[in-house]
């Protein structure tokens, strides 16, 4: 089995770096532009950090693809037997609301399939890694610690994970089916994720189908290697080979002990929504 320490230090110095870059202009009075086609805001900060990482990646790996949220993405997952998925700020909303709860996501998909991920998370200094197969790690300032997600089996005793800006009809009707009374929210894709591979939560729903790869190819393989699951609402993994881009079937993290209980009453709630068919 590759061991991709090469892969894995690089991507943690470069996430950390670009925290820096972050740090910097969320202190400042930065300015807010909304995306073409209603793809949500985006911040110098989003396009800075972008083009360091991008470029520190190229320099790092030049036979590898690279896949980023504020690039041109029309070819590289396709061509590419190794390729990177960079979001080089997961929550700008949380970013522009002011807390804290944005993060960075470097993955490196091989074959298709999420192999090293780094979600790090500047404000508080949080780094989460995660080799697949090989171990997840928290690093903060209280040092490095192994993750593994809980074991907590009973549907009515999983710890839900919301988004804190967008609250969805859906994940609502799944808790209550479930059972599941207790919750907590939380900005970054990649930070909810890591509260899996903590095991301060079990179970996070994204119903909407306007995610894309770079959110989850990181925060997937950190979970992964913590033990966890995540797949489309209907239970499939998504592929990361450049063939598609968008999650139009929303996504599923779970701790793996849940995941057979929990799985097909997403589903069902998401055939009935028409977000899976």
């Amino acid at each position: 089995m590759a061991s991709f320490d090469t892969e894995l230090d690089t991507a943690r110095r470069i996430a950390r770096q670009a925290g820096d870059i972050l740090l910097k202009i969320y202190a400042t009075d930065f300015s807010v532009q909304d995306k073409a086609g209603g793809m949500g805001p985006v911040t110098e900060a989003d396009e800075r950090a972008n083009e360091f990482i991008v470029g520190e990646l190229r320099k790092a790996f030049p036979s590898d693809g690279v896949v980023a949220e504020e690039s041109d993405n029309s070819a590289d997952g396709k061509r590419f037997e190794r390729c990177w998925y960079v979001d080089p700020l997961d929550g700008t909303q949380e970013f522009v609301n002011r807390n804290g709860e944005f993060a960075i996501h470097v993955g490196l998909a091989v074959a298709g399939k999420p192999a090293v991920g780094v979600v790090y998370r500047p404000v508080g200094n949080k780094l989460y890694t995660g080799v697949v197969g090989q171990g997840a790690f928290l690093e903060d300032d209280g040092g490095r610690r192994a993750l593994r997600v809980s074991d907590v089996a009973e549907p009515s005793e999983l710890r839900l994970v919301v988004s804190r800006s967008h609250r969805s009809k859906l994940t609502d009707a799944v808790a209550k089916r479930l059972g599941i009374t207790r919750e907590r929210e939380s900005g970054s894709v990649g930070l909810k994720c890591g509260l899996l591979a903590e095991a301060t939560a079990d179970v996070y729903i994204h119903t909407s189908g306007k995610s894309y790869r770079w959110d989850n190819c990181a925060p997937e393989a950190v979970l992964r290697a913590a033990g966890g699951i995540l797949t489309d609402l209907g239970g499939t993994p998504y592929s990361y080979d450049g063939a598609e881009l968008q999650n139009h079937r929303g996504l599923l993290a779970c701790n793996a002990a849940a995941f057979s209980r929990v799985q097909p009453v997403v589903a069902e709630f998401a055939r009935e929504s028409g977000i899976v068919r």
